[in-house]
């Protein structure tokens, strides 16, 4: 029998999707075959904290009037000390020691800075821990969406025009931010740079919107972007890493943001059901179309060194595709876009996460 391979789920984090994080620990962990897999939770508090969780998780979901939320237990989980050895141990409330033993692999499900970004990748790569997803580098190029424009224009991939403002800027040079509409034109979006799920994302109409949608931006980051809003579907690709050295693939099959009733796909309507939003999976596109997406997405992903996974987020116009984001570690709950497409490609979720884990041991 083949011995069971020890998973240690990151999750939580000190970012804003900390409850998306946490939501998603849940569909990972109810998804993890117990007969191939000892799975090690481990929570990150929105302080910083690693502290051993149990079957609680199991129970985290989305709740308008009580978001999950990683507690500070008063344990703490410590990461091995070098290179030498993958044992994780962990310290109780009453400063008892214990190992949790071996880990083959970690799968830190977080977003947002602090995680998704190439921080907590870093951190694995120093001590030689095989993990899921994106290595430094693309985590980091596809967590600040400057720099992925920046590289996917050089690449030759459409995207929408942008200006980058500093919160420095805004304090001293806020007709910077007012030159920046007159150069896009309106409407814009103003977006921190390093930030997901929308959180901190206004669509501004006129002027009299811009102050009040920096003050949203700059409370996420210190680096805001004023970007031309493009017409046209929201249409988001999957991509999986190749395992042995074969080529990225995307999945067969596109999803769909249609909105029916709101300015943008934005937090409430992701997490919470607000209403206005439909999302349709498998989106209805011609052959050429869909050849033509998985082609984009799959060069986007290595034009950032992407590995493991990744969903391209493009708007389809009447001049074609103009992509908005690549997410190194996409929503990952059962009904998010990235395994919905896989699934109705014909992998279901368990087996996307078994996949997952067989990418990030074959690549490292």
């Amino acid at each position: 029998m083949t011995r069971r391979l020890t998973v240690a789920l990151l999750f939580g984090g000190r970012s804003s999707e900390h409850s998306v994080s946490c939501v998603t620990a849940a569909g990972v962990l109810h998804a993890l075959d117990p007969e191939r897999y000892d799975v090690i939770p481990v929570g990150l508090t929105r302080d910083g904290a690693y502290v051993l969780m149990g079957a609680e998780v199991l129970d985290y979901t989305f709740d308008v009037d009580h978001m999950p939320e990683v507690p500070d237990n008063g344990t703490r989980v410590a990461w091995p000390v070098d290179a030498l050895g993958h044992e994780l141990t962990a310290t109780d409330a009453q400063g008892q020691v214990r190992s949790l033993g071996q880990v083959d692999v970690v799968f830190p499900i977080l977003h947002g800075p602090f995680g998704e970004d190439g921080t907590i990748q870093g951190m694995l790569e120093l001590v030689d821990l095989p993990y899921v997803g994106s290595g430094v580098l693309a985590s980091a190029v596809g967590m600040d969406k400057h720099f992925t424009k920046t590289v996917l224009k050089a690449e030759g991939i459409a995207v929408a025009p942008w200006v980058v403002l500093s919160a420095r800027d805004w304090v001293t040079s806020p007709e910077k931010a007012r030159a920046a509409l007159d150069e896009l034109g309106l409407p814009v979006f103003v977006k921190p740079a390093r930030a997901g799920s929308s959180v901190g994302v206004s669509k501004v109409a006129s002027l009299a919107d811009l102050d009040a949608a920096m003050t949203l931006a700059l409370a996420e980051d210190d680096k805001v972007l004023i970007e031309a809003a493009v017409v046209g579907r929201e249409i988001e690709c999957a991509v999986l890493g190749g395992r042995a050295g074969a080529d990225a693939r995307a999945s067969s099959v596109a999803g769909e943001v249609v909105l029916t009733g709101r300015d943008f796909y934005d937090f409430d309507s992701k997490y919470l059901a607000a209403p206005g939003v439909e999302l349709e999976c498998p989106a209805d596109l011609t052959g050429e179309l869909l050849a033509e997406l998985q082609e984009l997405s799959v060069r986007a992903f290595n034009a950032i060194d992407g590995a493991g996974l990744a969903r391209v987020d493009f708007f389809l116009g009447d001049d074609g595709f103009v992509l908005n984001e690549i997410n190194t570690m996409p929503g990952f709950t059962p009904i998010s876009m990235f395994p919905k497409c896989w699934q109705e490609s014909g992998m279901s979720y368990p087996a996307l996460i078994d996949e997952l884990i067989a990418l990030a041991l074959d690549g490292r």
